[in-house]
């Protein structure tokens, strides 16, 4: 299936005339309005069976999440708060500076967060590769016992990156530990804004329930924009039983379009009291 930026763009920014039209339809004809149809992740949530026990050290394969996990709200220092106040992260909004709505990399930890319905785990020799199914992007996980290089961002030491350097090892059967460092201050924590700092140190744990059910808690620290660590997002993912996956996509040039003729004619910034 193709997916990308315009259709679920256009979709949801005409959801809520859809909605508004079909409870309105339905209020006159006296009945209920009709059920959205239920996505795979929620079909498969809904499955009572689990595939059987959690195979040993092998989250290998892909799997399904929500569009959007489970996230907490993050405990900012003053410097945070300033970063923070000084995003837009509304897509539909002209005056925006989210890096989604000019197809910027989302960077991590955002791909974690945001657009979640398609990940994968390809398991290789001194290494695991996690794949993110929005844009297509993978991550590479050392698993070889080698520390985080030294001094990244700084002077002297690496640069960093959308996506940072990871290394990962495991927690005894079924949990896999991936902290990542050296991550490009340009991205976002999330879709709501929230800032970081090159400083910032990401925990990732993947945790195989059973065969079918894989939660991630994911921690962050990044101390010049948030007074502790704290856990960012938690989510859960169910194997896909026919290992299928989609082609999802952030198109540049169909977001330029959109933004053009149909973000500015709209007035969307006016509506919202924006300048």
């Amino acid at each position: 299936m193709r997916y990308s930026f315009r259709g679920p763009i256009v979709a949801v920014a005409a959801l809520g005339f859809a909605s508004a039209a079909v409870a309105q339809e339905a209020s006159k004809q006296g009945g209920a309005p009709k059920q959205r149809p239920q996505t795979l992740y929620q079909k498969l949530m809904a499955a009572p069976d689990t595939g059987g026990p959690a195979p040993k050290r092998d989250l290998s394969g892909f799997w399904t999440g929500p569009l959007t996990p489970k996230m907490n709200m993050p405990p900012l220092t003053p410097l945070g708060q300033k970063e923070f106040k000084a995003n837009t992260p509304d897509p539909f909004s002209a005056t925006s500076n989210d890096p989604w709505a000019t197809c910027d990399p989302f960077g991590f930890p955002r791909s974690s967060t945001n657009e979640t319905r398609g990940i994968a785990f390809a398991q290789m020799p001194n290494r695991l590769v996690i794949l993110n199914q929005y844009q297509r992007v993978f991550r590479t996980v050392w698993m070889d016992g080698r520390e985080l290089p030294k001094n990244l961002g700084a002077k002297g030491g690496p640069d960093a990156t959308w996506y940072g350097y990871s290394v990962g090892h495991w927690d005894g059967d079924n949990t896999l530990v991936v902290n990542t460092a050296g991550l490009d201050d340009r991205s976002w924590m999330d879709r709501r804004g929230y800032p970081h700092s090159v400083d910032l140190r990401v925990e990732e744990r993947y945790t195989r329930v059973d065969h079918d059910t894989l939660d991630l808690t994911l921690t962050v620290d990044d101390p010049k924009m948030y007074t502790k660590p704290f856990v960012l997002a938690t989510n859960r993912y169910k194997w896909i039983p026919n290992q299928e996956d989609e082609e999802q996509l952030c198109v540049p040039s169909e977001a330029i379009e959109y933004r053009k003729l149909i973000v500015v004619p709209a007035g969307q910034d006016q509506a919202n009291g924006k300048k």
